[in-house]
């Protein structure tokens, strides 16, 4: 309960943040009358706006637009091409694509068939929610895969807390479909009650108490493991979450003649085994937390299934029966799809001319990620969802089955992809949140800020450049805690930038721990939205999520000091300092 003098303040706390921080901070631009202080006047109080959300972010992010023409930072028209520019449009066509696969379910028949495949073992069981969530986020938002696969950790806990009498007074009379249905039904009204255990079952009530709370833990772990692997799996591609957008095109305002070093394929060598190491050891710490690290009896690879494990079994089979065999539709998404991840990595992989320099003169330089990203979101508003159906010209050799109606259908159904569909689910609020970001790192380094930031931060170069990529990562994992994760990549990567040229270290050194750890929000639930769809289920508490969240920010920034200083270093050549870094700010 708040002191009573301070009540007054709670309840005005966003009208004062709102009004408030532009009028204290109004001395700054008239007290130094430069462009460079104009430029940080308005950043400023973004980040105030940002960190806070007294207005939605997407609002605040259309700032630029309006300030910096009016206090002379930069034109109109160089700030409005900001908000739709190359890296935009690869993060808008690789989330059509994603659009498509949420579409047609192809990612919940994915998540079903690897399950089924690693079994209902707890621990291969949590590995295997894992596997999907971690695959699935990294193509997919991680905010979609968590609502996703939830309900399915939902219905497979509900099946292995069922005691072996429940399971066997359930399967004779109802089947394996009714057991599902009723499992949904649960599921879908928000239940969390544990079932309870007859007298006529367990004469020793400590041996039940020990039980529940075993059972307890393990839906811990279970749900926890989601929201985790979601949060780590967007980090290994390009478009898996919105920080990694943002160093791709904040490295292309700052640095255009770097020669496009950050792409898909760059990307995902470096980050796809720092991910993979990552899900390990997360996987490992919750084993720890929450079931005992006893492999061998958790695993189980030779040991026969329980009744509660063939129920759980069953209720995968059963869900995976409801899908049918894959439909047209979904064999064209999947080809799609398949197409598109080709395309990026061959487009210009580095060791041999990719097809961008094959197929089309001077390919390279007129082709980034998006050209093939925004091509393969085009076919799917082209290509048809069923198999066309040929019709004869010839009325007397045209099939005697075939209605009236059949022959006034057009040859192509409707496409695979609607443009409703995609203005219902397109996170419009995080393609306008990249684009102010791009508009200010733009205006940074054109006004001089990021130029003078740079100057003030020279004393830092006589600490190690590993031990400031780790203070960089522990930093932004905490702050990221608290704010949006594109917000905090936004806020932070013009800053390590300057870091990184005051000290005459490769700017990727810094960035790359610095967007990477933007991911990690592990701690609270508020953190970011798959922590929250996992906490409103109701079987975890703040202070679980925290205790997991710490060592999890600690696994987090230790994998990234390790990538970065290991196979990173020959991949990004992060031991020289480019000259494409020095040149940029003194143009």
């Amino acid at each position: 309960m708040a002191p009573t003098c301070l009540q007054p303040l709670l309840r005005y706390r966003s009208f004062a943040i709102l009004f408030l921080t532009p009028m204290l901070l109004l001395p700054l631009p008239l007290a130094v009358p430069t462009k460079e202080a104009r430029c940080a006047y308005i950043i400023i109080i973004m980040a105030v706006y940002w960190c806070t959300e007294v207005i939605p972010l997407a609002v605040t992010s259309l700032m630029p637009v309006v300030f910096f023409p009016l206090l002379g930072v930069q034109t109109s028209k160089k700030v409005c091409l900001q908000y739709l520019n190359s890296t935009n449009m690869l993060f808008f066509g690789g989330l059509i694509v994603a659009i498509s696969v949420e579409q047609w379910n192809l990612h919940k028949r994915i998540a079903l068939r690897v399950l089924l495949i690693l079994g209902v073992k707890p621990a291969l069981l949590m590995l295997g929610f894992m596997i999907v969530t971690a695959f699935l986020s990294m193509w997919i938002s991680n905010t979609a895969t968590t609502a996703m696969m939830v309900p399915i950790v939902q219905a497979v806990l509900d099946q292995l807390d069922m005691t072996e009498h429940d399971v066997t007074t359930v399967e004779p009379a109802t089947g394996q479909t009714n057991t599902v249905i009723e499992l949904e039904e649960k599921s879908t009204s928000g239940s969390t009650a544990v079932h309870g255990v007859s007298n006529e079952q367990v004469t020793d009530d400590s041996k039940s108490s020990e039980e529940s709370k075993t059972r307890k833990r393990i839906c811990k772990g279970m749900t926890l493991c989601v929201c985790y692997a979601a949060s780590i799996g967007g980090t290994a591609t390009l478009t898996g979450t919105g920080p990694n957008v943002v160093l791709k095109g904040q490295m292309n305002q700052l640095y255009p003649d770097s020669n496009d070093i950050v792409d898909f394929a760059s990307w995902f060598g470096f980050s796809f085994p720092n991910m993979v190491l990552m899900l390990v050891l997360a996987w490992l710490w919750l084993q720890c937390s929450f079931m005992g690290l006893n492999l061998k009896k958790s695993c189980g690879f030779r040991a026969k299934k329980t009744d509660k494990e063939k129920a759980a079994y069953g209720v995968l089979k059963a869900e995976m029966k409801k899908l049918g065999p894959m439909s047209y539709a979904e064999i064209n998404v999947l080809l799609l799809f398949v197409l598109l991840v080709v395309l990026w990595f061959s487009r210009n992989p580095g060791f041999i001319k990719g097809w961008a320099g094959i197929l089309f003169k001077g390919g390279e330089k007129y082709m980034t990620d998006s050209v093939p990203a925004v091509f393969i979101a085009l076919l799917l508003f082209v290509l048809p969802a069923q198999k066309p159906k040929c019709i004869g010209w010839n009325p007397s050799t045209s099939d005697p089955e075939e209605t009236e109606e059949d022959k006034k259908k057009s040859f192509l159904s409707a496409p695979l992809l609607d443009w409703n569909v995609v203005q219902r689910k397109m996170p419009w609020s995080i393609v306008l949140l990249l684009g102010g970001g791009f508009a200010l790192a733009d205006a940074s380094a054109n006004s001089g800020l990021s130029a003078w930031m740079g100057r003030q931060m020279t004393p830092l170069g006589s600490i190690p450049p590993w031990a400031i990529a780790t203070v960089i990562s522990l930093i932004t994992a905490v702050f990221t805690e608290c704010t949006s994760n594109v917000a905090t990549a936004t806020l932070f990567l013009p800053v390590f930038s300057s870091l990184a040229e005051s000290v005459k270290i490769h700017p990727l050194y810094v960035m790359l721990p610095g967007t990477l750890s933007a991911s990690f929000a592990f701690m609270l639930p508020v953190a970011t939205p798959p922590n929250a769809i996992v906490f409103s289920y109701g079987h975890i508490r703040v202070l679980d999520m925290v205790k997991a969240g710490i060592v999890m920010n600690v696994i987090g920034v230790c994998c990234v000091t390790l990538a970065i200083n290991t196979w990173g270093r020959p991949m990004f050549q992060l031991d020289t300092f480019p000259a494409w870094a020095n040149s940029t700010r003194n143009q």
